[in-house]
Formats: structure tokens, sequence, C-alpha cells
């Protein structure tokens, strides 16, 4: 039996592990890996996110910042004149986001909307539009008033593990055990959460697949991923399209292409959901329902 948690996003509380929940991707981005540029305006993204609850997904997760590897992000270590010219800024990314939270709220008031982002600014924001999950891909650490932010707005947060920035993940030192730094950091991450004010009960989890981990490191993440559960919250777990699956699933030693990695990711997924995973993050959203349906099957 896979944990059972209630997590309080403010307005509301999700049962989650009972069943799993799934968190479908909306990139309200020009350079995605995935799906780069399909959803950057309005009406698309709002359009997308729609037929992504209409094929099942519990939340719907808009992010106006792309992290591919490689990217520069705001606050970056490398140079500044060139990181500041490539991250995406706050306006910028107020006006991409905000636009969508509020009109998807119009036409589905009843929508749990999660905005991916680790700008403090921008999770005040998009939480007073309507947004009741903030999914911090920096485990609150890339902006100083992110925790104290998340605790005074009661919402709903996940927070993840990521190794070092996109533009740094080429040069990272290799780590013996990939596991075991994954458990001791995001414990030390939800300490400091917690010390900061926010609330347990309010806090998912996610180790971060292919965030800082390079091609082999993920695999053992997928096979142990039940370790995870000693932290006591509930787990999300992001594996759609991403390139380890690609490279698991080559042929003739090429990788496979994006589009091509549906059926590894649902494996992988479906590998997820037994060893406990209560949220799944996919941009296939009614393929991993349908997936989805059977695996909890098993696991109830």
């Amino acid at each position: 039996m896979r944990p059972v948690f209630e997590w309080n996003i403010g307005s509301r509380t999700l049962l989650v592990g009972k069943r799993t929940l799934i968190m479908g991707v909306v990139n309200v981005t020009p350079d995605s890996f995935s799906d780069g540029g399909l959803y950057l305006e309005k009406d698309a993204a709002v359009d997308h996110a729609l037929k992504l609850l209409d094929d099942g997904a519990d939340i719907v997760d808009l992010g106006g910042e792309s992290t591919r590897p490689g990217a520069h992000v705001a606050g970056s270590p490398e140079d500044e004149k060139t990181a500041s010219k490539n991250a995406v800024s706050e306006k910028e990314e107020l006006d991409r986001v905000i636009p969508v939270v509020t009109e998807l709220k119009k036409r589905r008031k009843d929508a749990v909307i999660s905005v991916d982002t680790y700008k403090a600014s921008v999770a005040k924001a998009a939480f007073d539009a309507g947004a009741e999950i903030i999914n911090d891909i920096s485990g609150f650490r890339w902006d100083a008033k992110m925790r104290k932010t998340l605790a005074e707005l009661k919402c709903g947060a996940v927070l993840m593990h990521m190794r070092g920035r996109p533009e740094e993940w080429r040069k990272l030192a290799a780590v013996g055990d990939m596991v075991t730094l994954v458990k001791r950091e995001l414990r030390e991450w939800l300490d400091a959460a917690l010390m900061a004010g926010m609330k347990r009960e309010r806090i998912a989890l996610d180790p971060g697949f292919g965030f800082g981990k390079n091609f082999e490191q993920n695999y053992p993440l997928l096979k142990r991923f039940d370790e995870l559960h000693a932290l006591r919250c509930p787990l999300v777990a992001g594996v759609s399209r991403k390139s380890f699956i690609g490279r698991a699933v080559a042929r003739g030693g090429k990788d496979a292409e994006v589009s091509e990695r549906l059926l590894g990711t649902l494996a992988a997924e479906t590998a997820l959901i037994l060893k406990g995973a209560q949220i799944i993050r996919t941009h296939d959203v009614r393929a991993t329902w349908e997936a989805v349906r059977i695996a909890d099957l098993v696991v109830g």
C-alpha cells in the first residue's frame, strides 16, 4: 500500500495516494524541449489546458520559463551579462502566465492550477490570479523570498530537487549514489522550508528526474523511488518525454526523438506508480490516464 495524504493547497484539500493524480503540463514558452512555442499565445495555452482537464488531468501545471538543459536562469552564477540577456525576466514570465491563469479560472472555476516558477513575485501574482499550487524546480532556494512568501500565501507547494543550474549540468561532478544524495538534500531543503514557517501538509516533493542528473543517474531513481517515502510527503514524479527515456529506447545507437518517447514514458510512469508515486506530471494526459487506471488497480 502506498501512503495516502491529505494535501492542503489552501482553499481545499486534495486526497493523494488513494488514486494517482495526474498533473498535466502546459508550457507557455517558445523554447520548451517538448513542445516549444505551441502554447505561447494565451488562447492556445488556455485551450490546451482545458483539453488536458477533459482528458483526465486533476491539476494543470503552467510554466512561463523553460529550464531545458543549457538554459540560463535568473541569478545564474555564469557571466551575468550573458545570463541576464538569456534568462526570462519577471515581467516576461508574468505576461506569459498570469493571463492564462486568469482566463482558465474564468472558464473552469473548479480547475486546480499549479504554476511552475522559482520567483517569489511570480508565485504571489499567480496565487492572486487563482493558482493554488506553486511548483518550484529550485527547491525554494534560488529566490531568498520564496519560503516566506509561500508560508504567507498558505498555498500548496512542490519542492523539487535539482543539481546545479541548467547551464551547469554538463560540468557537474560525478555522484556515487544519486538516490542517497537526492534523499539527503530533499530532507535538508524540506527542513529549511518548515523552519521558515511552511507547513508539511502543504508540501509535496519531486526528485527532479533529469534535472542535473545524467542519463544513467535517473534509472536508480526509478528503481529506488519508494525510498523517498521516508520523507513523509506526497511524491510527484515527472519523467514525461525526458532524454533518459529516449536513451533507454534508443535504436541503432540513436536516442529516440521527443515525439517517439510516449511508450517509454508510460512504462516509466507505471513503474513509478507501482513504487508509490502519488502524482504523475505528464504532457500526454490521455494516455497517462489510461495507464494510471490499470496501475492503480495493482497498487490498490
